[in-house]
């Protein structure tokens, strides 16, 4: 059974950088048969796929963040993270990561397994 689980600050001033941190356990991020994928939801909003890390440490981000969106991996660690740089008050919300099987970084793919969530504030 796979397990995700996300960290990082909560909280974020405008301008700044978001760092976050997934760890897996119960499964490898070296398996890229999965894409390790970030996804967020923001207030009163739909779920927003932000973009995935997979095979070989090949990534894929959503156009609209792709300048702004960096997602590295850890293998000693066995953990995948995120960076999102310029915050702003529109990128608050839920932040989720998620092990997506099959279709292509988001197109078809099961998001099968998620971790809990994490809040995140953007505020001065």
């Amino acid at each position: 059974q796979v397990q995700l689980q996300e960290s990082g600050p909560g909280l974020v001033k405008p301008s700044q950088t978001l760092s976050l941190t997934c760890t897996v356990t119960g499964g490898s991020i070296t398996n890229n048969d999965y894409y390790w994928s970030w996804i967020r939801q923001p207030p009163g909003k739909g779920l927003e796929w932000v973009g995935a890390i997979g095979d070989s440490g090949s990534t894929n981000y959503r156009p609209s963040l792709k300048s702004r969106t960096s997602i590295s991996r850890d293998t000693s660690k066995n953990q995948f993270s995120l960076q999102l740089n310029s915050v702003t008050p529109e990128d608050a919300g839920v932040y989720y990561c998620a092990r997506g099987d099959g279709g292509s970084w988001n197109s078809r793919v099961s998001f099968g397994s998620w971790g809990q969530g994490t809040q995140v504030t953007v505020s001065s």
